[in-house]
């Protein structure tokens, strides 16, 4: 069975391609990340990802656009919704276009490296790749990838891939400096 797997960074990616290849499955990734900003962080990413996959002789699917104006415009008017609306809209901008495509491209499913991270709202990435699949006629394969969160941390460190400090859009980036304390 041949899946799409939506890959937001190659540190997210090692342990989910470990986990659906222990499984057997065929995979591609699709990157396809409007959210990351700035460009240097989007670059490093995705530049990061490559190198993964070319590692893993896996094929990259990419809808490489920087996609700070159609993120934005996507999020609505000023001032931006906050979590768990504004992640929700970053959620269901990927999870229909990587929807789309494995149903265009006759994948068997599709899921997302998202479900790794602890810091994301695994519910609410379920929910909405749930809603991709019914509507684009395809099927979200479910993984709970998180207890493979930490060996997937390692194996990056040890690789030397990218690793980012903040979830990926300009907001998560400001909280992430508001939440520590000052430095001077």
């Amino acid at each position: 069975m041949e899946v799409l797997l939506h890959a937001c960074c190659a540190v997210c990616s090692v342990e989910c391609v470990r986990a659906l290849q222990e499984e057997g499955l065929s995979l591609r990734l699709f990157w396809y990340n409007p959210n990351i900003h700035p460009w240097t962080e989007y670059k490093a990413r995705r530049d990061s990802l490559l190198a993964f996959a070319g590692e893993q002789g896996i094929e990259v699917l990419r809808r490489d656009e920087y996609g700070l104006r159609p993120f934005l415009t996507a999020l609505g008017p000023p001032p931006p919704p906050a979590p768990p609306e504004r992640c929700a809209l970053c959620y269901r901008l990927r999870l229909n276009l990587t929807a789309s495509l494995a149903a265009k491209e006759g994948f068997a499913a599709f899921s997302t490296t998202l479900l790794i991270s602890p810091y994301q709202n695994h519910e609410l990435i379920k929910e909405l790749a749930r809603e991709a699949a019914r509507e684009h006629g395809t099927s979200f394969l479910y993984r709970d990838f998180r207890p493979r969160y930490a060996a997937g941390q390692r194996a990056a460190r040890e690789r030397g891939y990218y690793r980012q400090k903040y979830c990926g859009c300009l907001f998560s980036e400001e909280e992430r400096y508001l939440k520590s304390p000052a430095k001077n």
